[in-house]
């Protein structure tokens, strides 16, 4: 038997530090909880672990709890089996019911978040979603937002629904993706806004397709995969390589692309996706690198560059475009400030790759610098926006419009004395900047 300090309780003088002393503690213990050390099947079945405990603490602290212990159906045994959860998820559910403490990790935050909810602990279940809310990124979206909707979390699935708009090609690319059920994948294909190449997205579904006949077992073929995709997976471009099509359905493509029968619809969603927000173009023209000498941008390197924004609505700004060159890197700091105030609202930073962009009348280079919240833009207020960007020569804008009016709400920019590089309402940086109304 293990043996404690004599009058243990007279040197912990709260409830709070006498709780946590028999946390985990067999002094007082009156049932213990036997439990898989892991939940991998091949550990599950070689060791288990117990884990004592205290009815009084768990049934006040959860109703489920309550009800094992202190209902009409209530558990006598001394042992009570639990081989849906782990040791340290369950041991974490201990800790925060007798401390008010949680220690949360990648490898444990779904199980606890579990274990919170099946024993109706919502403060727990909160604190699971805050951390996973603060550790949400492209890379392990695809692993959360199965866990956000079987919980029914809203605001948590809302969360990786909006890094999956943002970030798509590089949640497409996360090994979580291959393991998704097929209706998740449907709800991604059917998505109006992605940030994806239509070609990139049929790619990452046809990948998943191909790991979902290797786990059902079967053989590689064209009706198996239509099958494991259904009609609401589909795509009306670049599949012909991939032996998914009948002959029939490519004809039909062939003959719509073409113009040729327009009177027969396509089976297949082909509407283009819309994007999460407008763009307001500011230059009449555009200028590649090295074709006049008086290039506004100096030589390569760290440029800042600055611009004061005004609207006449208010606006949810996304984003600046920034000028780039055909597969520049660059590594970008922009920040919006309240121009009257020099109070900063926002700041992103970042490296990004410069791609071809035609949503301007001329075809140019640049990549889109996002914030990770929008920037709320009030009416007739002043904004300046900075960016430093350290990077090769980019292409630049000249004949810049002092106003620009864009889904009835009116643009006006105005120079700004933070600019070292040129940058100027006449020409430099900024092709665009991202938005929608408020």
């Amino acid at each position: 038997m293990a043996t404690f300090d004599d009058n243990w309780q007279t040197k912990r003088p709260t409830i709070s530090e006498r709780t946590k002393f028999i946390f985990n503690n067999e002094l007082l213990s009156d049932v213990k909880f036997v439990v898989p050390a892991s939940l991998n099947e091949s550990e599950r079945r070689k060791s288990q672990k117990s884990i004592p405990a205290h009815k009084f603490v768990l049934a006040i602290s959860s109703p489920v709890f309550f009800a094992m212990f202190y209902g009409e159906m209530a558990e006598t045994a001394g042992t009570v089996q639990l081989p849906d959860c782990d040791y340290e998820s369950l041991l974490e559910l201990f800790r925060y019911l007798y401390s008010d403490d949680v220690k949360l990790s990648g490898s444990n935050v779904m199980q606890v978040l579990y274990l919170a909810k099946k024993y109706m602990v919502p403060s727990l279940a909160d604190k699971c979603t805050e951390y996973l809310l603060k550790h949400l990124e492209a890379s392990n979206v695809f692993s959360i937002l199965p866990q956000a909707q079987k919980y029914e979390e809203k605001d948590l699935e809302n969360q990786c629904w909006g890094v999956i708009e943002k970030h798509t090609q590089k949640a497409l690319m996360s090994d979580e993706f291959l393991t998704l059920e097929r209706s998740i994948v449907a709800s991604v294909v059917k998505r109006e806004i992605l940030k994806v190449k239509e070609v990139d997205l049929f790619k990452a579904v046809d990948r998943w397709a191909t790991k979902e006949q290797e786990r059902q077992g079967k053989t590689p073929r064209r009706k198996v995969k239509r099958e494991i995709l259904g009609e609401e997976i589909e795509f009306a471009s670049v599949v012909l390589d991939c032996d998914i099509l009948t002959e029939t359905e490519i004809c039909d493509m062939i003959k719509h692309y073409n113009e040729i029968d327009l009177k027969s619809p396509l089976t297949f969603m082909h509407s283009p996706r819309c994007h999460r927000f407008h763009r307001c173009h500011r230059f009449a023209i555009l200028r590649s690198p090295g074709l006049i000498s008086d290039d506004p941008r100096g030589h390569s390197g760290v440029r800042l560059s600055a611009l004061n924004i005004t609207v006449n609505k208010p606006v949810r700004l996304h984003g600046v475009q920034h000028f780039g060159r055909d597969g520049g890197e660059y590594t970008v700091s922009l920040e919006v400030k309240d121009a009257k105030t020099g109070i900063s609202l926002a700041e992103q930073l970042g490296s990004y790759i410069s791609e071809k962009d035609d949503t301007h009348a001329c075809v140019y280079y640049g990549f889109d610098v996002e914030f990770d919240n929008p920037v709320c833009l009030e009416t007739n207020r002043t904004y300046e926006i900075i960016s430093r960007v350290n990077g090769p020569i980019s292409w630049f804008g000249e004949i810049g419009q002092q106003t620009v009016e864009i889904q009835e709400i009116r643009f006006s920019f105005s120079n700004s004395a933070a600019s070292i590089c040129g940058t100027s309402v006449s020409r430099g940086q900024f092709p665009a900047f991202l938005f929608s109304p408020w």
